[in-house]
């Protein structure tokens, strides 16, 4: 009986559900809820962008992990580091908007004008065509108190290794002892995204003075049955492999457990990378700044099996 009444609600709630979703569609269709109160209805619009159709692209969506529309301002959150902090969660202002007739207007500071036909394919979801480049994105909705930053971490671990000029070991747990135990910092560049740089310099070297002994290629994993868990190979250019459980702690600090030696590593990001919109916004800024045009790729890992 409670599996038939279990059944039964969740049937229910199905309807209900689909059926919000259709009258919400309903009335942006039928002109009675406007494009403004859609784009403005969600404090941050997660770009999305492994579901990103076309060859096409525009500049500054595939910077962004986030847009926000605000009363005629685009706002845009392009580092994953502090991005519930810069700007209020917003980000930075990065253009303006005009949102009518089921058409979005965008002047980006930078890259000019660019418009795109919104469709709302769910209540909190919404797809953005740009004609011009043939490019389609998906954005999801969420609230700043709602929004989903595990799904964000994980989703661009690559980028969010990127977000500082190094990470030094701050801390060594259990294990048996390895050759790893003596890289103390490690850095995955910008310019691609597969190659590493690994460091056994003193602890408290300036970032400046590291001298990056080690290269390599590294690759990012999925782990079947985990969201919040992936695995990182470490290859060697010398022929050595190190393979780590990789998982995001905070916004600063990522942790490495070593499965085969059964040691547990904590790394701190040292030197924060802010990616901005201008040389000027750049000048402003204490952080370090890229300004190299990264974008975003669409990235199809592979997957393993957690070990144990």
């Amino acid at each position: 009986m409670k599996s038939l009444k279990l059944l039964f609600t969740i049937i229910i709630t199905g309807a209900l559900l689909s059926s919000c979703t259709t009258v919400f569609e309903d009335d942006f269709r039928d002109n009675q809820i406007s494009l403004e109160e859609v784009v403005s209805g969600y404090d941050l619009w997660y770009v999305d962008y492994h579901r990103t159709i076309g060859n096409g692209d525009i500049p500054y969506v595939s910077k962004a992990f986030t847009l926000s529309f605000l009363n005629g301002t685009l706002y845009a959150n392009n580092n994953i580091a502090d991005i519930g902090i810069t700007g209020n969660g917003l980000g930075i202002d990065v253009g303006t908007y005009n949102a009518f007739s089921g058409l979005l207007e965008t002047n980006h500071d930078l890259d000019g004008r660019n418009d795109f036909e919104v469709t709302v394919t769910s209540n909190n979801e919404i797809r953005l065509y740009n004609f011009r480049q043939n490019v389609t994105y998906y954005l999801i909705g969420y609230q700043t108190n709602t929004f989903d930053y595990d799904k964000l971490f994980y989703e661009n671990i690559e980028y969010f290794l990127q977000e500082y000029e190094a990470w030094e070991k701050v801390a060594t747990n259990g294990g048996v002892p390895n050759a790893f135990d003596d890289e103390n910092f490690l850095q995955f560049t910008p310019e691609n995204n597969t190659t590493f740089y690994s460091s056994q310099d003193n602890f408290g070297t300036q970032i400046a003075n590291i001298n990056w002994s080690y290269v390599g290629g590294y690759e990012v994993f999925d782990v079947i049955g985990y969201e919040d868990l992936k695995i990182l190979t470490l290859n060697y250019d010398g022929g050595d492999i190190e393979e780590f459980e990789l998982s995001v702690i905070n916004d600063g600090k990522v942790r490495l457990y070593n499965v085969d030696s059964e040691t547990t590593y904590d790394f701190s990001g040292r030197g924060f990378v802010q990616y901005l919109k201008s040389t000027k916004s750049a000048k402003k800024a204490k952080p370090s700044v890229r300004n190299n045009n990264r974008k975003r790729t669409k990235i199809e890992r592979k997957t393993k099996i957690k070990k144990n």
